[in-house]
């Protein structure tokens, strides 16, 4: 099992670098220990002008045996035989990635304290890998390594027997990539892509592979037009670890797309514990509120839009007059929790045809969300930067259109009342910002003025005469003139729309 990784270079940056980002000498042939066999890594060449790292492993098939997932299986003498006789030892797999990560662990890592500039750089990359399984052909091998930034991506396919030419191609190919890429990025690349392409791993697939593939994949795997095959193939087709990757892939869009970190994203749980809201009598008269309010709309299919920890889904849960509950929300540890919270796997079939729970961001529009009887916003706009607020609100107003909404929000008036809160801070500290009764009530009269709806507010908590509730509650009701609405909801599309448009080229 051969893989050679070349560099071109100048008097002033030799190419004899790489020796220094790879952490072995040019001039020495190295030997290290793997679980099924040794590796040797040696330079064909090393010159200022070029340099070629050699990873040759050697692989044991009686350690593979004895170590792999196939140990003790098959009575029959082929599929014995087979143990030992097979391309292994010869083709690049999941063996030559778990080699790499023994030799070329900081490698991988783009840790190079001799030459940290040199690592975080692109260099000008050659890699051959003589025989690499690919099960899809040079088709596949092209689609996965295309998009990631090689200008050169061959896949020479292998006869069967260049005697017998009419026997056709094996499912094996001559790999060469060309282009230039961090040391670091390439060779997380094919950490990756080998196992993939050959679709299958010589050890038994854990949940820890899941963060192997997201360590490996940063910055690449999230936006791959092939992702899906990627990660269903890297994790041996095993559908939970699958999804479980595929959502966490999918946070990383999210963030991306916002131009924020994922955790500023995903950060609707507390990291420390899962503890009830506090204060809990607040929380407990807000969540009255709304099912009162709801009650009175006469509403049956409810979204929680930003559902957090489920608190209110489980409240609607217990109440028989919502016969649809949707919780929808950004971070996949709080739908995580609020499963758990449910019981949802415990749940009876009659009982979980009423209520499910969906990854998606508010800010952007999703069929899914339409058609729904009320829709409601507790302590979730608060939470966006305000430049995100339109956006928000064509989704929700414009484009999901139920018939009622309900927004909650603090009221910073009323922050002067808790005695523990300094002076000049919000509640939470992801609050991007607290309104005051009077912007609160712009904000809402124009939102339900550009949508065609009406709206009335409520207070939450104890009303006091001087600064008023500590939870503020506005009722949106879509209004009944067909002609009115539809013209506000095209006004405030066309205006939301040219929002949206000039976010996302200043992104």
């Amino acid at each position: 099992m051969f893989m050679t990784i070349s560099t071109t270079g100048t008097p002033e940056r030799p190419a004899t670098d790489l020796g220094f980002l790879l952490h072995k000498h040019p001039d020495k042939a190295q030997t290290f220990s793997t679980s099924h066999g040794t590796a040797h890594v040696f330079y064909p060449e090393a010159s200022p002008e070029r340099c070629t790292a050699a990873l040759l492993l050697e692989v044991d098939p009686v350690a593979l045996v004895r170590r792999g997932k196939g140990k003790g299986r098959g009575g029959a003498p082929d599929a014995a035989l087979a143990s030992y006789v097979n391309d292994r030892p010869y083709a690049a797999s999941s063996l030559m990635s778990v080699a790499m990560t023994t030799v070329f662990k900081s490698a991988l890592r783009g840790d190079c304290r001799a030459m940290p500039d040199r690592a975080a750089a692109p260099l000008p990359l050659r890699v051959e890998v003589p025989a690499l399984p690919a099960r899809g052909g040079a088709e596949l091998v092209a689609k996965l390594f295309g998009p990631l930034g090689w200008a050169r991506v061959e896949a020479e396919p292998v006869p069967l027997d260049e005697r017998f030419p009419e026997w056709g191609d094996s499912r094996y190919v001559r790999l060469v990539l060309e282009g230039e890429l961090r040391l670091s990025d390439a060779l997380r690349q094919l950490y990756v892509l080998l196992p993939v392409l050959d679709d299958a791993k010589h050890y038994w697939v854990a949940p820890d592979e899941v963060d192997k593939l997201l360590r490996a994949g940063e910055g690449w795997l999230a936006a791959h037009p092939e992702h899906r095959l990627i990660t269903s193939r890297y994790l041996s087709r095993r559908w939970g670890l699958t999804r479980q990757a595929e959502q966490a892939l999918e946070l990383v869009r999210l963030a991306e797309s916002d131009d924020l970190d994922v955790e500023s994203v995903d950060n609707a749980v507390d990291e420390t514990t899962d503890t009830p809201e506090r204060p809990v009598p607040l929380a407990h008269q807000r969540r009255e509120a709304i099912l009162a309010a709801l009650h009175g709309a006469g509403a049956a299919r409810v979204l929680d839009l930003g559902c957090g920890q489920g608190q209110l889904v489980q409240a609607l849960l217990k109440d028989v007059r919502f016969t649809e509950i949707l919780g929808v929300d950004v971070s996949m540890r709080a739908l995580t929790i609020a499963a758990r919270r449910l019981r949802l796997e415990r749940m009876g079939e009659r009982q979980s045809r009423r209520v499910a729970l969906l990854q998606g961001s508010l800010t952007y529009t999703d069929k899914r969300l339409r058609g729904y009887d009320a829709a409601v916003l507790s302590e979730v706009v608060e939470h966006l930067d305000l430049p995100r607020l339109p956006a928000l609100e064509y989704a929700v107003f414009g484009s999901a259109r139920p018939r009622t909404v309900l927004v909650t929000t603090p009221n910073v008036e009323y922050n002067v009342r808790w005695e523990t809160l300094p002076a000049g801070h919000v509640r939470h500290g992801d609050h991007r910002f607290e309104w005051t009764r009077a912007e609160f009530g712009d904000w809402a009269e124009g939102v339900a003025d550009r949508y065609g709806y009406t709206v009335a507010f409520t207070p939450v908590g104890p009303d006091d005469p001087e600064v008023g509730p500590p939870t503020q509650m506005a009722v949106f009701t879509l209004a009944e003139s067909g002609a009115e609405s539809g013209a506000a909801s095209d006004n405030g599309k066309n205006r939301n729309t040219n929002e949206r448009e000039k976010e996302a080229k200043a992104a």
